[in-house]
């Protein structure tokens, strides 16, 4: 069988909370709400570790990082990538690329979206080509278009590193 590229999928979702800072992407985005999680419930951040995990067959971030461990409590999202980029590096697995999708209806994404970008890329050691994002509202539809929530989807191509 051949395992030079491996493909992986990955979900997050939280709601929105008041008295939290709303974290996506690794950046700190101005709003009157953050989202609630043990960790700093940044979507997109667990969303991606989801899918690079999941290309591996390792299971998800909550087997990684449980919410009943207290020292993953307001754990900064980005240290959690760095973890997941350190287990693909021991399987000889590089990221070819990854594509993203924030959904919210709240506040617009655009401004941030490239920083983003680079934070993700400086993370995982690859180019900011190299990952696109991208956000959408609902249209009103659901929770996400009733500003309960955000989510995020993500898709990972790894590639075998010669050894």
């Amino acid at each position: 069988m051949n395992n030079s590229f491996r493909t992986g999928f990955g979900y997050d979702v939280h709601r929105f909370f008041e008295g939290r800072k709303l974290i996506i992407g690794g950046i700190d985005i101005p709003f009157e709400k953050g989202l609630l999680g043990h960790s700093d419930a940044d979507v997109l951040i667990h969303a991606i570790c989801d899918a690079i995990l999941g290309a591996l067959a390792l299971g998800d971030i909550g087997k990684h990082f449980p919410d009943s461990d207290p020292k993953y409590k307001d754990a900064e999202s980005k240290k959690l990538l760095s973890h997941v980029y350190y287990l693909m590096k021991d399987f000889h697995y590089e990221v070819g690329n990854i594509d993203c999708m924030v959904l919210l209806q709240k506040p617009k994404l655009a401004p941030y979206i490239s920083e983003m970008r680079k934070v993700i890329a400086n993370l995982l050691n690859i180019t900011v080509d190299q990952i696109s994002i991208k956000a959408t509202t609902t249209e009103g539809l659901g929770f996400i278009g009733r500003e309960e929530g955000c989510a995020a989807y993500s898709t990972v191509l790894l590639i075998k590193r010669e050894s």
